[in-house]
């Protein structure tokens, strides 16, 4: 077998000229005809039992090239990348040039490869200082949060409804006299002031009273996710049968040792105290490191392939569709109900999907200029952290060339992160 690599006249994107042994694609298609000899119903011969050539014979002697050609390439093809030392970053675009019984296979794959990273200065970068301190308000909104949980509901009589009030409705909806699914509900729970409903309708609610029915006009924002509504102005039927409210505790020593394992007011103040204070260091670390790795990120030279855009954006799709079969959706059911394509989703991933390409070629370009390697410490810590996520002992996991290769790089540019920041000029 032999290979021709050349550049395009494109950056970052080879061209490998391939050529396989006519016999080594000879043995290919005998791998496929014996897989496949099953299938074939040839007169005179037991289904399966058929010769080759007979088979051939009856469907053409290329019945078995495109299986042969897949039987045989991709092992050849990740064979002569890796002895080649190149980063394939897309998908191969392939054109078979020669593919016929007793002759040489020949093909070519374009591919691209990883860019090379110009570094500009990443030591003694200037970066803002970033700190967030806890302030009284902040506890009491705290507290605020605890009250509203521990909170309960009852009922009001004697005034009509005010912004707050939980209120219970049936209500029935129409656009032009003609209902439309999704419009009617009875004995609904409606929070006045959420925000949950259509613009408009929720204020419209204030100031009536129990057993009041009423008609509410309301207009469909014109982003709204469905077609068949948005922009247009409907009318809902609406009767109100109660009207409730929350009765939060009064925040005192009682509430405390209600609501918490500390018995005194000024103890729970103290505890959430700490608590903030730890977030607040955790999202300064986190904003503060982003901030560095922004500055050093514009001071870069890089031309970035699009198949890692691209292959990236896969994985962004890949996230949400996890997320979204958690709520009982797909990513086809998310997007009509943003009313956007994947076409629309893909081109607005692209800034997204070229800052995290971004960053990660950068890390790892830093990771060889100081020459990083996690200590054996870390890696097996990292990786007794993981056992337990995945239910597995270490040791399964070190028999994972992909995870360790995975476990090595994350500890890598993690201590990349900490080295710039800890080099960095603070203002």
């Amino acid at each position: 077998m032999s290979i021709k690599i050349e550049k395009t006249e494109n950056a970052n994107e080879l061209k490998l000229s391939f050529e396989i042994e006519a016999a080594k694609f000879e043995e290919a298609i005998n791998k496929v005809y014996e897989k496949s000899a099953k299938y074939f119903n040839i007169p005179g011969f037991r289904k399966g039992k058929a010769p080759r050539a007979m088979v051939e014979k009856a469907y053409g002697i290329e019945i078995f090239y495109e299986d042969a050609f897949n039987e045989v390439v991709p092992e050849v093809y990740e064979k002569e990348l890796k002895e080649n030392n190149i980063e394939a970053v897309s998908r191969p675009d392939l054109d078979i040039e020669q593919m016929e019984k007793g002759k040489d296979l020949k093909f070519t794959a374009v591919v691209q490869i990883k860019p090379e990273v110009k570094l500009g200065k990443y030591k003694g970068i200037q970066i803002k200082k970033i700190e967030y301190n806890v302030s009284d308000e902040d506890i009491n909104h705290e507290l605020g949060h605890m009250a509203e949980r521990n909170s309960r509901i009852v009922e009001v009589e004697g005034r009509p409804v005010e912004k707050g009030d939980i209120t219970v409705i049936d209500f029935e909806g129409s656009v032009d006299g003609v209902k439309f699914e999704g419009g009617k509900a009875e004995g609904h729970e409606l929070e006045i002031g959420s925000g949950s409903f259509i613009p408009g309708f929720e204020d419209q609610i204030i100031g009536m009273n129990a057993d009041e029915e009423k008609d509410i006009k309301v207009k469909f924002p014109d982003d709204y996710f469905s077609e068949d509504l948005k922009g247009k102005e409907a009318v809902f039927k609406v009767k109100l049968h109660e009207i409730k409210k929350k009765e939060l505790p009064e925040i005192n020593d009682e509430f405390a040792k209600d609501s918490s394992e500390f018995d005194t007011l000024a103890e729970l103040k103290n505890s959430i105290k700490e608590k903030l204070e730890e977030e607040n260091k955790s999202r300064a670390k986190y904003e503060t490191e982003e901030e560095a790795i922004k500055a050093v990120c514009e001071d870069v030279e890089i031309d970035i392939p699009s198949g890692m855009i691209d292959t990236e954006i896969d994985n962004m799709i890949k996230d949400i569709e996890t997320r979204l079969s958690y709520q009982g959706m797909n990513m086809e059911m998310y997007l009509k109900m943003v009313g956007k394509t994947m076409e629309d989703f893909r081109k607005e991933g692209e800034d997204e999907a070229n800052k995290a390409v971004k960053t990660r070629l950068v890390l790892e370009q830093i990771v060889k200029e100081e020459k990083v390697e996690p200590s054996e410490e870390k890696i097996n810590e990292k990786l007794e952290e993981m056992a337990k996520v995945y239910g597995k002992t270490t040791e399964e996991l070190k028999q994972n060339e992909y995870f360790m290769e995975y476990i090595t790089k994350t500890l890598a540019q993690e201590e990349v992160i900490s080295f710039l920041v800890q080099n960095a000029k603070i203002k």
